[in-house]
């Protein structure tokens, strides 16, 4: 029954950015938090999704809307383009309409092939730009306007860069490695605030953008003989979110299922 208690996110209101896509891990986020109770404010912003049209859902934003609310919870959610800096305040006058949050998920990513041969100053900027800046600002700005009641959560994705090299991802990997520093040392300034912070490494996980190929060759080489799904991330981001998890700040949690 303690069990139970601890994970009950009800009257709680979470924002999670890059959600859009109903087979991606932003979804899943929203829906695991939904299950147990949250409010949930997601953003997405499709012109980047355009960019692979194999993951590409112009429909997902309004049917993951109805699928939240199933779970009797309010929700809502807006298109921004969080490489502008000065979305952060519209984000948060957006999900004031809903209330004061008490769980940020940093969840949107950006990402290209570069290696060292490609890399160049745009696409450092575009990667720092989403993967980095944004993740930085809207977790301050929460941290700034969070009122210090006990329950207060910050949760980045990453993506195990500490773990060993991603060839041909140069501008990735900086950027995501970076939110592992960033996250430890954030964790010990918002502690006084009762916010915790930590991040979560996935790993490789199938949300529809893998070849055959490449998946049947990735899940040989996976412990348990398959690849990691959405639902897999989500149950450890509910389980920061929640009470259960209150003793656990600035730590970088690789999920990896092997």
């Amino acid at each position: 029954m303690q069990q139970a208690v601890e994970l009950d996110l009800r009257g709680r209101l979470a924002i999670v950015t890059g959600a859009g896509r109903r087979q991606g891990i932003g979804a899943a986020i929203c829906r695991a938090l939904a299950s147990h109770g949250a409010n949930l404010f997601f953003t997405y912003w499709q012109p980047y999704d355009e960019q692979d049209r194999v993951c590409l859902d112009p429909d997902g934003p309004a049917a993951l809307i109805a699928e939240l609310k199933q779970f009797g919870v309010a929700a809502a959610a807006a298109a921004f383009d969080l490489a502008d800096p000065g979305v952060i305040p519209q984000v948060f006058a957006a999900v004031a309409a809903l209330g004061q949050p008490m769980i940020l998920v940093n969840n949107a990513a950006y990402s290209t092939r570069d290696g060292y041969q490609q890399l160049d100053a745009a696409t450092l900027d575009a990667h720092y730009a989403v993967n980095l800046r944004v993740l930085a600002l809207l977790s301050v700005e929460f941290a700034r306007r969070y009122s210090g009641e006990p329950g207060g959560r910050i949760i980045n994705l990453t993506s195990g860069q500490s773990l060993g090299p991603m060839p041909e991802e140069l501008a990735y990997i900086a950027t995501k490695g970076a939110v592992e520093a960033f996250t430890r040392t954030l964790a010990v300034e918002v502690a006084s605030k009762e916010i915790t912070v930590n991040a979560v490494d996935p790993g490789p996980t199938d949300t529809g953008w893998m070849p055959p190929a490449f998946k049947a060759e990735l899940q040989a080489t996976m412990a348990f003989g398959r690849i990691g799904q959405p639902a897999d991330v989500a149950r450890l981001v509910t389980f920061l979110a929640s009470d259960a998890a209150a003793w656990i700040t600035g730590q970088v949690l690789h999920s990896r299922g092997a």
